[in-house]
């Protein structure tokens, strides 16, 4: 019985860590486009300048990489934590 409810807690954990990395894809994909579409479109726009005398292209590029640690950072931190909803059942 132990068994089954180790197996069915490790079941719900990877369900858990899944969602949180599919979401985080989404956001991560939808400021990404963003980049991708302001290069297709509007290529003029990425060599303007915009901060510490860098342009567009170059600060969104840096911002991406930043905001990519920054998720690998919160999704180690989240799936450190245990399901709240989890531990109120197994009380």
């Amino acid at each position: 019985m132990e068994e089954q409810k180790s197996a069915s807690d490790a079941a719900a954990v990877e369900r858990r860590k899944v969602a949180i990395g599919v979401r985080m894809t989404l956001l991560y994909s939808i400021v990404y486009a963003g980049f991708v579409i302001l290069s297709v479109f509007i290529p003029a726009v990425m060599g303007a300048p915009a901060v510490f005398g860098l342009n567009l292209a170059t600060a969104y590029g840096l911002a991406l990489i930043i905001i990519a640690v920054i998720f690998a950072l919160i999704y180690n931190y989240l799936c450190r934590i245990p399901n709240s909803h989890n531990n109120s059942r197994n009380r």
